[in-house]
């Protein structure tokens, strides 16, 4: 018997067995499309994580009050006692170490801003010019916080493009005041649209000096010290030199946390990674139950078809031969199956990519040829059995339509 031949008497069984097969294509195509769906999934939020924090900038080294043991706890919660602030005084101690390229302090709150009759409530960080470069701002039109002393309090602001819009209908915004809470600041940038960066929406931002921002939230601390190293390999001296120049001013308590970029991001890395790699093994059960369907229907099929088998072995068909019948026909089901199940996993990636484009939904190469081979082993590993059980039948028996 020619591979040929096989391929369309297998083709023929599975045409006249309609209900059969399609029930054969549908599992096998949940199973795959499970795993494609899945694995863009984890991928896609691997990917988004790694975007946003590239988004930051690059070299950076993020200061955080308060230090962050195994447990999640700080040491003085438990005893009441509040880590010391972060201040500008420390900002400026960090940034005369050595291979520290900028320093920017950050100081967020919220706050109605209002131009008019015209208000809203809008998120506001205090910060300094060195805040564009290190984490990565964009300006539409204008300019953005302009250099100087940190505790110089100049009222002067960088809003996003729909507080503009907003705020200022009609007009231009830049040389216009804006009132913030009790404040009066003239706007001088506007950002440009770079989405959410860390949960930051750039077009919903209002970007003041650092020292504007304490006068107006009341308060001599920061919220985090972002620091740029002036190369990779400076990141790691530049962090320990940092816990040591805090560390001093704090009567030497270690009382900060301090957390590169790359650290962070390799942790998020390993943690979807693995996600990806769970999500695809618990899909792939359902292509190991998609085999055994497969199984169970192969050998109603060798019973439906005893005479069919009698009637090849009596003019001349070998065992091998009537096992490669059955094989290839599971086999033939197990790929249509898979393809088609590509397809619907590709579908529903689309799909949720158009309803979350900030998203992306790519399945990985190593998870398609995955859901390709497996998909095909399930359909050699649980085909062989009513294969071997067809190739053993007696022909005259087989022919009687007896099994």
């Amino acid at each position: 018997m020619r591979f040929r031949d096989l391929i369309r008497l297998s083709l023929d069984s599975a045409v006249r067995a309609r209900m059969r097969s399609i029930m054969l294509l549908l599992a096998m195509s949940i199973g795959v499309a499970a795993v494609i769906a899945l694995t863009s999934l984890g991928e896609g939020a691997r990917r988004y994580v790694a975007d946003e924090f590239q988004a930051l900038g690059t070299r950076m080294i993020i200061v955080i009050p308060g230090r962050s043991e195994t447990g999640g706890v700080s040491p003085g919660m438990l005893s009441g006692e509040t880590p010391r602030d972060l201040t500008l005084s420390d900002a400026l101690a960090v940034q005369r170490l050595p291979g520290v390229a900028r320093v920017a302090p950050l100081v967020v709150g919220s706050a109605p801003a209002s131009v008019g009759a015209l208000e809203r409530e809008a998120p506001v960080m205090g910060s300094s010019s060195e805040l564009m470069p290190v984490h990565g701002f964009v300006l539409a039109r204008g300019d953005f916080l302009p250099p100087g002393d940190l505790s110089r309090d100049t009222a002067v602001a960088v809003i996003g493009n729909n507080i503009a819009r907003e705020l200022f209908p009609g007009r231009e915004a830049i040389g216009g005041n804006l009132r913030i809470g009790d404040r009066r600041f003239r706007v001088v940038g506007v950002l440009a649209d770079q989405g959410r960066m860390i949960g930051m929406d750039s077009q919903e931002l209002i970007i003041v000096p650092v020292s504007a921002a304490q006068a107006l939230f009341n308060t001599e601390s920061l919220f985090r010290l972002l620091i740029q190293a002036h190369t990779r390999d400076d990141m790691t001296r530049v962090r320990d030199a940092t816990i040591e120049a805090i560390k001093l001013r704090h009567q030497g308590e270690e009382d900060v946390t301090v957390i590169t970029q790359d650290a962070l991001l390799s942790t998020f890395d390993r943690i979807f990674t693995a996600l990806t790699l769970t999500l695809a093994g618990i899909a792939s059960i359902s292509l190991a139950v998609a085999g055994v369907l497969i199984m169970n229907v192969m050998l109603v099929s060798v019973s439906q078809r005893t005479s069919e088998v009698g009637l090849l072995k009596a003019i001349g068909a070998t065992r091998g031969q009537i096992t490669a019948l059955f094989l290839t026909e599971a086999i033939l089901l197990s790929v249509a199956g898979a393809i088609a199940g590509m397809a619907v996993g590709f579908g529903v990636d689309w799909v949720v990519g158009n309803i979350y484009p900030s998203l992306p939904l790519n399945p990985p190469v190593w998870a398609i040829v995955m859901a390709l081979v497996v998909a095909i082993l399930s359909g050699v590993v649980f085909g062989l059995m009513p294969a071997r059980r067809a190739s053993r039948l007696d022909p005259v028996a087989a022919l009687a339509g007896r099994r």
